[in-house]
């Protein structure tokens, strides 16, 4: 099957979802047993699964050390990845190796221990990301949280569960211009 057949295809997948599992380091995944939904997950010839869609919510991940490694033993296709769901674990950062999947759609780390905003900036690189939940954080409790995410990150159509509006968008345009500083362009002088 060509990668553009597979890309078609594999969005209607389930997801491979390991969600309520206990699960505390991402190499517990290699051996742990999925859930099972209503329609199974299919496998490739190589035993990896061939979903776009990893759901690992409601676990007691602190780290996502090792992260690549499980999902490139667990999906045929990681580079595919379009769905990541981390909510309800014990993050306190955004890993960078989240930054790694440039497919990313959908991005759920609501509920989970994350302190700074600015942990949002490394997400910036991410081009199809969409949708993100971050509520149920302590950067939740912010001054401008919403208006700093959606400048942040202004080709998200949904965060926090909620579709983003133009006034939205205006909203977090007006906010920028008032409190983020635009950085001073330093200019070299040459000595003479």
């Amino acid at each position: 099957m060509n990668k553009r057949n597979y890309m078609n295809t594999s969005v209607q997948e389930p997801p491979l979802d390991y969600s309520f599992r206990s699960i505390h380091v991402t190499q517990d995944l290699l051996s742990e047993e999925p859930r099972t939904g209503l329609r199974p997950v299919r496998h490739a010839k190589s035993g990896k699964s061939m979903t776009q869609s990893l759901w690992l919510n409601n676990n007691v991940l602190t780290d996502l050390r090792d992260f690549n490694h499980a999902v490139s033993q667990l999906l045929e296709h990681p580079e595919n990845l379009a769905w990541i769901d981390l909510s309800f674990n014990d993050l306190t950062s955004i890993d960078p190796v989240l930054t790694t999947f440039f497919n990313l759609s959908v991005l759920y780390l609501h509920g989970n221990s994350i302190q700074r905003l600015g942990e949002v900036n490394k997400l910036a690189v991410l081009p199809r990301l969409r949708s993100l939940t971050l509520h149920g954080n302590p950067i939740e409790e912010e001054k401008g949280y919403r208006q700093y995410v959606l400048c942040t990150l202004p080709h998200i159509t949904t965060f926090d569960f909620s579709g983003v509006t133009k006034a939205d968008r205006t909203t977090a345009e007006v906010w920028k211009r008032m409190n983020i500083k635009p950085k001073k362009v330093r200019i070299k002088h040459n000595a003479l």
